[in-house]
């Protein structure tokens, strides 16, 4: 079987016991780091969305999916850094200020990750000023700003504004999520676009950057 596939089926049976052992062996036989990648991971990742999307994973299948590739990524990082591989670009994640609930971060995240993304994650309870600081680093292109409670979704509002006022807006786009989110939220707050889950969240993400 083709060694790269067999990292994609890791990935999609959730084997995280093997899948170490197939990123070390696809390496070992010359496989180039840019295909295990994009082949390997971000295929299987692509399908794991197309799953869920159809109703046949459901949120536990595609989160012990993205711990299986996260586990597999992490043994390929260095090998991609070594042959110049860059990422998809760089986006900033967190859940606004006032917001404890991580779920829904955590599996965008883990889902814009597997998309080839590089995910910086400043977890929850996150202020407008630390979204901008954030912001301000090297290839950030995308700022994800989730929230869960009706009473925290202003703050999502005060750092489109935060992001603008500091001079940010024309370099990174803003898309936003959570459960009480709409399309027309996004555009009400200034936002570049709502993503109604994870799998949704990687193609907009790509939208956003094309």
């Amino acid at each position: 079987m083709d060694k790269v596939q067999e990292i994609a089926d890791c990935i999609l049976n959730f084997d995280r016991k093997a899948i170490d052992a197939r990123v070390n062996e696809a390496l070992h036989a010359g496989v180039e780091p840019q295909k295990v990648l994009d082949d390997g991971m971000i295929a299987a990742m692509a399908e794991v969305g197309r799953r869920f999307e159809e109703g046949e994973f459901f949120v536990p299948e595609m989160l012990v999916a993205a711990k299986t590739m996260q586990q597999g990524l992490a043994l390929l990082k260095p090998h991609l850094a070594e042959a110049g591989v860059k990422s998809a670009g760089k986006i900033v994640i967190g859940t606004v200020k006032g917001d404890l609930h991580d779920i829904g971060k955590n599996l965008v995240g883990m889902m814009v990750e597997g998309g080839g993304f590089e995910v910086v994650d400043l977890g929850v309870d996150v202020a407008p000023e630390r979204f901008v600081e954030a912001a301000r680093g090297v290839d950030v292109k995308v700022v994800g700003l989730s929230a869960l409670l009706t009473t925290t979704m202003p703050n999502m509002k005060a750092t489109v504004d935060a992001l603008r006022e500091a001079g940010l807006r024309d370099r990174v786009r803003v898309m936003v999520g959570g459960a009480p989110l709409s399309d027309a939220y996004a555009e009400e707050i200034g936002a570049d676009g709502y993503a109604l889950d994870a799998s949704r969240a990687v193609r907009l993400a790509r939208s956003l950057l094309a």
